[in-house]
């Protein structure tokens, strides 16, 4: 297999997880699969979650594509599975790190992105049942979060300016 076709099909599929995580969130997190997110938007004391189960049901269809993709030589079912690993990475990294800041990494950011993804989450996290709940996509933003956090930046420099500071 062409690796320029590896990599698209990786690509895309990274891509179309975004989809298939709004869907599984909305409708299987938020739906018949609630008792292992619930803990997510009600925390209880410890470091991990029962929501953390999540992992593994992404993490094996990965793992399957990889291994039997790989085993077989059907290079684009492998580049599937590592497209869908990737986006397991990004998740890691936005959601955990980012958002939740389970690992204290990055702490602070100005970054317009990262505040608009940061309001999005906690625009959902709002809504501590499992209905009314908003913004079930990770990397895709909604335009009126991005409104809102540029709407405030811009009052933040009014007031710095207002005030001297």
């Amino acid at each position: 297999m062409n690796w320029i076709l590896f990599v698209l099909i990786m690509l895309a599929s990274f891509f179309l997880m975004e989809g298939i995580t709004w869907l599984t969130h909305r409708y299987v997190m938020h739906g018949f699969l609630w008792y292992l997110h619930k803990d997510h938007h009600q925390p209880s004391p410890g470091f991990f979650e029962k929501n953390d189960a999540f992992f593994l049901i992404f993490a094996i269809p990965s793992w399957l594509c990889i291994m039997l993709g790989l085993q077989h030589k059907v290079y684009w079912v492998a580049a599937i599975g590592f497209g869908i690993a990737l986006y397991g990475l990004a998740y890691f990294l936005i959601h955990e790190v980012i958002i939740h800041q389970r690992f204290k990494w990055f702490t602070r950011s100005n970054n317009t992105y990262i505040k608009s993804l940061r309001w999005a989450h906690k625009m959902h996290h709002k809504h501590l049942g499992k209905e009314d709940g908003e913004s079930f996509g990770m990397l895709w933003v909604a335009k009126k979060y991005w409104d809102k956090v540029r709407q405030d930046k811009k009052l933040q420099k009014k007031n710095l300016l207002e005030t001297g500071g």
